[in-house]
């Protein structure tokens, strides 16, 4: 059985790419361009080492913007797999899409994830769109337009349908956008005037009892872009292993989330997402169709393992390490304060007391390979009391592959009557937010633990939400939703993932905090956006200031980050540059911070507040 797979890795490498799954042996030949020059493959050895192309991607509107007849062209190559969608919100509104039964159905079903997640264009956050057409039973006054949603879409099923749109863009000059599942909170899946590429249906799954790449010989999986969370538990069960996967059960999670890094609740047992892969198939941005691995096109399997998505090409399939049936047990816990009328303003010392004694102990979660996922959250005093805020925390601790009595060993504190603080929990929801990884020092010195800790009560005081966990450790702040993970550094990331582009303060860190803004953006002026985004930072960077050592995670930052190349990427970036010019010296490949973005400015025709995704896609003036 191993001699025949190593034929026929050895017959991929022969043939520069390997076939994970049928739609991959489909690709764009010669014969189908044709005398249609648009979808025709370029050359990276004859590009301009310097972009010399237009200043603005076409849009429609524009004299560059391809006619009616080559779009039809395209559809028929690509076998009518283009579509024209409008916003999924248009039936509400006044004009030839309005239907009120749609609306209403629509209106019903706006908290069902599924819902965005099988339209080709919705995202989860909409505010990066320029929210230029939302769901409302009061539309008065109101209008819809496709604001920065995508012109026109690609529901790919074959990589020829990749590489004849990828082709097109390139050619005509098109900003190129592409989604999966949405869960895109910076603007990546939106684009005004853009032609997306949709691998949400590319889900072949096949496992492999045997592997052998490299220094790796051991269980794996062949992997579609296109595999949801969920969907990976299911193939799971069904063989008897686990893969990494993202902790949402809808995220697609070998697209964006292993480009972006990928942290899990194994993160501390296993490593990291992009840790976990062996291989990539990867449309790049001069159409052709190969294979990222150890041996081939070593430096695109580099920047596509945590270098960010939407950036050096499109994934298609991937081959990633699977691990023995990983049971995982959990304890949790959880307090609260809530001062009674009169209280002294010093009431909530305890609770802090025991916050701080939990994450102390988050080393030890860490170092035993566990996870811990938090929240903690400001509890306002009751209307017309003259009561201090109260406060809430709730955790659950995840130890896998122990069982009860070693994680009792690990999670029973030697004296409980010194934690037993109060009872009680409830992290909230916002929209926009930031993220930070905590260095190990943050918690070894006692200094740095006594600063960090500071910053994070102040942050919850104000009322902001936050959440962590350490791979192997998450808490939680308030106003602002934080996540918080610990994780055990470079050793557990294994072969391959010691030379990935990971942003090396994972490699450091031990908690990892998503701080969720929680301003509701719709019907606030742009400086209202912006006075609410600066109060926000004024406790963020008490973060930053007391993690310098730290960074941000790319899948869940902040879009306004502050020295965002380095904060997402750390010392990578400048290697990610080279590769990004390397492989896309069109700048065909956009993404909001993302490697290269700092060339290219959206001119949005409002002033938002924010940087959002519905004007023109330009150079930016450096």
């Amino acid at each position: 059985m191993r001699y025949l797979i190593l034929a026929g890795l050895l017959t991929c490498v022969s043939r520069i790419n390997c076939i994970n799954f049928p739609f991959e042996a489909t690709a764009l030949e010669e014969k189908d361009i044709g005398n249609f020059s648009a979808i025709a493959f370029a050359d990276r050895s004859t590009a301009s080492p310097v972009y010399d192309g237009p200043e603005c991607k076409a849009y429609p509107g524009t004299a560059a913007w391809p006619l009616e007849a080559e779009w039809a062209r395209l559809n028929s190559t690509i076998d009518g797999a283009l579509l024209k969608p409008i916003p999924a919100a248009a039936v509400c509104y006044d004009g030839p899409y309005k239907n009120t039964n749609q609306c209403n159905f629509l209106l019903r079903n706006t908290s069902s994830s599924r819902f965005y997640i099988n339209d080709p264009i919705t995202v989860l956050a909409m505010w990066p769109e320029g929210d230029t057409c939302y769901a409302t039973a009061n539309t008065a006054g109101l209008n819809c337009t496709q604001g920065g949603w995508p012109s026109y879409v690609v529901n790919v099923t074959t990589v020829k349908q990749i590489q004849a749109a990828v082709n097109f863009a390139r050619n005509s000059n098109l900003r190129l956008i592409v989604k999966n599942t949405g869960h895109d909170f910076f603007g990546r899946s939106t684009g005004f005037g853009a032609i997306s590429i949709w691998t949400h249906w590319l889900k072949q799954f096949e496992f492999l009892p045997e592997y052998s790449i490299g220094e790796y010989q051991g269980m794996a999986a062949r992997v579609g872009a296109g595999l949801e969370s969920w969907e990976l538990f299911s193939m799971m069960a069904r063989h008897n292993m686990t893969v990494l996967v993202a902790g949402p059960y809808t995220v697609g999670a070998y697209g964006g989330w292993i480009t972006g890094g990928g942290h899990s609740a194994l993160a501390s047992t296993y490593g990291m997402g992009a840790d976990q892969v062996l291989s990539l198939d990867v449309v790049t941005a001069d159409g052709r169709f190969v294979t990222a691995d150890a041996n081939q096109n070593k430096d695109l399997f580099f920047a596509l393992r945590g270098g960010g998505g939407s950036t050096y090409g499109i994934v298609t399939s991937a081959i990633v390490k699977a691990h023995p049936p990983t049971p995982v047990l959990g304890s949790s816990l959880s307090f609260s304060v809530r001062p009674a009328a009169n209280a002294p303003a010093n009431a909530t010392g305890p609770f802090w007391a025991a916050f701080d004694a939990y994450h102390k102990f988050g080393l030890d979660i860490v170092d035993n390979g566990g996870t811990a996922y938090s929240s903690v959250s400001r509890i306002a005093p009751q209307s017309g009391s003259n009561a201090p805020s109260g406060a809430s925390f709730s955790a659950t601790i995840e130890m896998p592959g122990m069982s009860s009595t070693q994680i009792s060993a690990i999670t029973q504190a030697s004296n409980w009557q010194d934690t037993n603080h109060g009872v009680g929990d409830t992290p909230g929801n916002g929209g926009r937010f930031a993220s930070r990884i905590f260095p190990r020092v943050s918690f070894e010195d006692p200094g740095r633990f006594a600063a960090t800790q500071k910053a994070i009560r102040n942050t919850v005081e104000a009322g902001y939400f936050s959440m962590e966990s350490t791979c192997s450790y998450v808490s939680t702040l308030i106003p602002f939703m934080s996540s918080f993970r610990v994780f055990r550094g470079l050793d557990v990331a294994g072969y391959p993932g010691r030379d990935s582009a990971v942003n090396p303060a994972f490699r450091t860190g031990v908690m990892h905090a998503d701080i969720f803004e929680g301003t509701n953006l719709r019907g606030l002026s742009a400086q209202g956006v912006r006075d609410a985004h600066a109060q926000f930072n004024v406790y963020m960077n008490q973060i930053r200031r007391a993690t310098p050592e730290g960074g941000s995670y790319f899948n869940e930052g902040d879009i306004e980050e502050p020295g965002w190349q380095r904060a997402f990427f750390g010392d990578n970036y400048v290697r990610l540059v080279e590769v990004k010019t390397s492989w896309d010296p069109w700048n065909l490949f956009y993404t909001p911070v993302g490697v290269g973005s700092e060339s290219w400015v959206v001119r949005a025709p409002v002033d938002h507040g924010l940087p959002t995704q519905d004007g023109p896609l330009c150079r930016a003036e450096l």
